[in-house]
């Protein structure tokens, strides 16, 4: 098998399949999954990939628990992992930042998921799957792909760190609470998630060069390390894909603003900031 893109597009897949040494997970909700789904494809719960518990429900599972999901999924060391949801990539790249998380880098997200797929007109199979389990094992969780909220405080300031906000704008500057205090981290530049997808294209991403180009303008490129966060580390898995994608040292700020708005010592900012 050659080597995939990171980037799949639904088309370039579709001319590919039946692959061999594929897994194509889907984490779109369970009836948007039975409905169709591309083929080969088996079904993800996405909250089987978050920590349970509160104030912190963002985090990374532990690793026994991990083990158990990705051996129900049939993963092996040598599989190439295909990710699909239905919400333009939130799931998809939290699976990703998963992935990144135990060392597992043979991976590929298609453009837009199951609507982008469902929009092009492409074969699709319908009904529940039963994976073909496997035994996988994890050897080391990668600290690379995360930032921890100390790490996160010790870079504030720091010309070469930059901090990626996928909330709303209400979130950000505080006027919408869902923590016990509102508002966002110092220097945090906000970009909603959903506005990097083209919703007239099946919520593909939009154009990589002009994404680039307004990233850059906000301050986030390759020059920095970049730590994205937004409320529970969901909607900044598509941040974390994009940046993956445009080639960024970029990491997961996991505990997010459920953990760092719950934290009366760490600093807060409401409003918005100058650029």
């Amino acid at each position: 098998m050659a080597d995939l893109p990171l980037l799949l597009e639904p088309e370039q897949l579709a001319d590919l399949l039946p692959l061999d040494n594929v897994l194509i997970i889907d984490q779109s909700k369970a009836e948007t999954f039975v409905e169709g789904h591309i083929p080969g494809a088996v079904h993800l719960d996405f909250k089987r990939l978050q920590r349970p518990g509160t104030p912190v429900p963002g985090l990374l599972p532990e690793v026994s628990d991990l083990e158990a999901v990705f051996s129900e999924l049939g993963l092996t060391p040598d599989t190439h992992v295909i990710c699909s949801d239905d919400e333009g990539g939130g799931w998809a790249g939290r699976l990703i930042w998963a992935l990144d998380c135990i060392g597992h880098t043979k991976y590929s997200y298609v453009n837009g998921g199951i609507v982008a797929w469902r929009q092009a007109g492409l074969p699709q199979e319908t009904g529940t799957v039963t994976p073909q389990a496997s035994d996988y094992k994890i050897t080391a969780i990668n600290p690379d792909a995360t930032f921890t909220k100390a790490q996160v405080l010790d870079n504030l300031g720091k010309p070469d760190f930059a901090i990626w906000d996928a909330r709303s704008a209400a979130e950000y500057t505080g006027e919408k609470v869902i923590s016990a205090r509102g508002g966002h981290i110092p220097g945090a530049v906000n970009y909603e998630w959903t506005r990097g997808m083209d919703k007239d294209r099946g919520l593909r991403i939009n154009d990589l060069n002009a994404f680039r180009t307004l990233l850059s303008d906000l301050g986030i490129d390759e020059t920095k390390r970049i730590a994205t966060h937004c409320q529970t580390h969901h909607r900044s898995g598509y941040t974390y894909l994009v940046g993956k994608i445009l080639g960024f040292d970029i990491r997961g700020y996991a505990g997010s603003w459920s953990e760092w708005g719950n934290d009366e010592n760490t600093p807060v900012v409401t409003g918005t900031e100058p650029n």
